[in-house]
């Protein structure tokens, strides 16, 4: 599942991913939330994976690998900062891996530092 988080600093958007993750979610959970903050000129975001985290369907990636061509590429001057913050090995490995072709800074957090991390995606 994925969600928006709470207590988001202004200007930011944060989600969490627990369990499954699907496509039908990344559609109405993740991407409109995206588009709005690509339209307002600024994309400042936390993504959170875990506690409970199982996996990503495969059609979750494939929207993933969509919102980063059309949202990313195409408006790579408006995204900023995003935060992962996770505890799975697998995602840490993935985001050091291809940190280099996301826009904008990406740092990663650890979970016991999810109020690090907000502070630091709002950080001008």
């Amino acid at each position: 599942m994925v969600e928006a988080l709470e207590e988001m600093l202004p200007g930011t958007i944060g989600f969490r991913a627990s369990g499954r993750v699907t496509a039908d979610e990344y559609r109405e959970v993740l991407l409109p939330a995206v588009k709005a903050a690509v339209e307002s000129g600024e994309v400042r975001m936390l993504f959170a994976v875990g506690p409970g985290f199982e996996r990503f369907e495969p059609g979750a990636l494939v929207q993933d690998s969509k919102i980063g061509l059309t949202l990313g590429i195409s408006h790579w001057q408006s995204w900023k900062r995003t935060a992962v913050v996770t505890d799975v090995d697998w995602v840490e490995h993935s985001v050091r891996m291809f940190t280099w072709l996301a826009p904008g800074d990406v740092k990663l957090f650890d979970l016991d530092d999810l109020d690090e991390a907000k502070a630091w995606v709002a950080e001008v």
